[in-house]
């Protein structure tokens, strides 16, 4: 779907990445998201059918963004696979110190999307099981002795220190780091 965009689809996709990473999805409606592009309505919705679809696009595009550039991060700033697995927190630190940090744009949209049907809800899903098994994998190539486990339980650090991080505990993923590399230890 995303890769078959028109340069109006193109604008229209960004344009909505950035309003509802910034406002929130129900706060920002197809009128704004027009008007912001340059496009008309009739236009978004020949690109994307429905804000719902908008909303899936941005998803799938800010979840292959967030895969890449964190296993691209991960690769040039760790050693070992030990050093990989803490990586991750690094990395997740490193990118809440942008400028226009609100939070994990997946556990946003989680808050505001209930319906267990919704294809953007599957993707926020797909995202955070995605993160597990990358921890799994990780943890598999750094030969802990419960791979799983480990991923279930840095998966739940990871997440709560995003949160926690959102509400502006301030050293909450270098807590999750440290508590990590306790886990990895053990």
């Amino acid at each position: 779907m995303l890769e078959k965009l028109t340069p109006a689809g193109r604008r229209v996709l960004d344009v909505a990445a950035e309003l509802f990473y910034r406002q929130g999805i129900h706060a920002v409606g197809v009128e704004a998201i027009a008007a912001e592009a340059g496009v008309t309505k009739k236009t978004l919705y020949a690109c994307f059918g429905s804000k719902d679809r908008l909303v899936t696009a941005y998803l799938v595009e800010r979840d292959q963004r967030w895969r890449a550039w964190l296993q691209r991060w991960v690769a040039e700033h760790a050693a070992t696979p030990e050093d990989e697995l803490l990586a991750v927190f690094d990395a997740l630190d490193a990118w809440m110190g942008g400028a226009d940090f609100r939070g994990c744009g997946f556990v946003n949209a989680l808050a505001e999307i209930p319906d267990p049907e919704s294809p953007a809800r599957a993707v926020i899903i797909g995202q955070k099981r995605w993160m597990s098994e990358y921890f799994e994998k990780l943890a598999t190539a750094a030969e802990l002795a419960d791979p799983a486990g480990f991923a279930d339980s840095a998966l739940l650090l990871y997440e709560g220190a995003t949160v926690a991080a959102s509400a502006g505990f301030d050293g909450a993923v270098r807590q999750a780091r440290r508590t990590a590399a306790i886990l990895l230890r053990a």
